[in-house]
């Protein structure tokens, strides 16, 4: 990426309020055409969200997604209509013990609705306060008690895909962990024994920092600083590691890149929430050896840094990187790395909801490092974070056809399984939209929005206070 020093975040502004008009139309179209409370919008085809089933992970961003339009624009029909579908549907998310997307589903939705009603954006009712803190607490423990204990104070919360399965993705459901704890909750397992939600979210950090960050230390002959593997495969029997693998990206052996985003923005947020933890709150707690806030911060930001200087060198010019590092179309399209992302070539798809996760992760970074004295390293990440937003605030990543439903277009889903819509006369998928992408675009504004305004930092914890 060229990080550019002369993108100005308040130029962005008028060109996030283009975008939050156009949301308005796309969301209010989104809202108006889904007819079944089971079925979740997941991307689009020829510009019409249409789902998918494999697991339905998706629902909360849409809601969410109302949310978060009505925080940047204070329309409160969205607010409504977020509140009563969040009622109406989203009862099973909280108890669904088969997925590891609770900090996805339910942050989104429960989580976004206390923040806002903590920090005064809505009205305080101490009924539907109480509603969301149950939910969220529950949430949590449901999400923790998917878990695979491994030797030496380790573990994780697995996949859909099973015990012996850790994916990068599961890093942002950390989140429900963190406001499940915050609210004084905790697992309670075998025999009444109390589980410690933060130690058990630390532990799968520190296992996914392990086993599914690359540090350059020669684990294996694909070991590059900051790559990123989307699976680790373990033994259940005993705990070892075995191998690196892969559901949505090419190899075990390259970096999807959405899964690269996901553990940067994951890393760089939890970050935030150890700076904001009292002292007390991690007494005593063991995450494979590392104890105390000094060297889980010391650890994680290890991990974040690693990621954030590889998606860097790793991506086009403008921010916006290809779906997978070793995609094998990428070898005849010459130096991809010296020039801007193009959407529509021929080899190989970009993945526009990788830059919008990215983006924010890199932000956020940039605002710890800052925080802790870096100041030269904090301000080249932020403004790594600018130079990709300004480009998905753009055309031809940015759709202001508000009869194509999605907000930002290339996104892919599944490119191994050709899930993705491939318009005629092309040759792969281009034009169309994720709701993760479209949610993680509308969250990056807010962030931005703040920002600019000067208003206070957003974070998924906001006037969350530990119980």
């Amino acid at each position: 990426m060229k990080v550019d020093a002369a993108v100005h975040p308040a130029d962005l502004k008028p060109k996030m309020e283009k975008l939050w008009d156009v949301s308005a139309h796309k969301l209010a179209s989104l809202h108006k055409s889904i007819s079944s409370d089971r079925i979740s919008p997941v991307y689009t085809v020829e510009g019409k969200y249409t789902s998918r089933g494999w697991t339905e992970w998706t629902r909360g961003f849409v809601y969410g997604s109302l949310l978060f339009q009505f925080e940047a624009t204070g329309d409160e029909h969205f607010l409504r209509a977020a509140k009563e579908d969040i009622a109406r549907t989203m009862s099973l998310h909280l108890s669904h013990t088969g997925v590891h997307d609770h900090g996805f589903q339910n942050v989104s939705t429960y989580g976004n609705l206390l923040r806002l009603m903590e920090v005064g954006k809505i009205a305080r009712n101490e009924a539907e306060r109480r509603i969301y803190v149950q939910a969220l607490k529950l949430s949590g423990a449901v999400q923790a008690s998917r878990w695979t204990k491994l030797p030496d104070c380790l573990g994780y919360v697995y996949s859909f895909n099973g015990p012996h399965s850790l994916f990068a993705d599961t890093i942002r459901s950390m989140r429900i962990l963190a406001l499940s704890h915050m609210l004084g909750h905790v697992l309670m397992a075998e025999q009444d024994q109390e589980v410690n939600l933060l130690e058990r979210m630390l532990q799968h950090m520190e296992t996914t920092a392990r086993y599914a960050v690359y540090f350059g230390a020669d684990r294996d002959l694909y070991d590059i600083r900051g790559r990123v593997a989307h699976e680790s495969i373990f033994n259940v029997i005993n705990g070892s590691y075995r191998c690196p693998g892969t559901q949505q990206g090419y190899s075990p052996f390259s970096t999807w890149t959405r899964g690269l985003a996901w553990i940067l923005l994951g890393y760089a947020e939890e970050l935030e929430f150890l700076q904001f933890l009292p002292d007390e709150a991690l007494e005593g707690l063991d995450a494979g050896g590392i104890k105390g806030r000094e060297m889980f911060i010391r650890r994680f930001l290890e991990a974040a840094l690693a990621t954030a200087d590889f998606y860097i060198a790793n991506t086009p010019t403008d921010g916006v990187p290809y779906w997978d590092t070793g995609a094998p179309g990428l070898a005849k399209m010459g130096d991809v790395l010296s020039r801007p992302s193009d959407p529509f070539n021929d080899s190989e798809p970009v993945d526009s909801s990788a830059a919008a996760i990215a983006a924010q992760g890199l932000i956020r970074l940039g605002h710890f490092l800052i925080g802790i004295g870096e100041i030269e390293n904090g301000e080249h990440m932020i403004q790594a974070g600018w130079t990709t937003a300004k480009t998905l605030l753009e055309e031809p990543y940015a759709s202001f056809d508000t009869s194509h439903q999605g907000l930002i277009l290339h996104s892919v889903y599944h490119r191994p399984n050709g899930w993705d819509h491939i318009p005629d006369g092309r040759k792969i998928p281009c034009g169309e939209s994720s709701m993760w992408g479209d949610y993680h675009m509308r969250e990056l504004m807010v962030v931005m929005q703040r920002l600019i305004d000067d208003e206070p930092y957003h974070t998924y914890f906001n006037g969350i206070v530990q119980e």
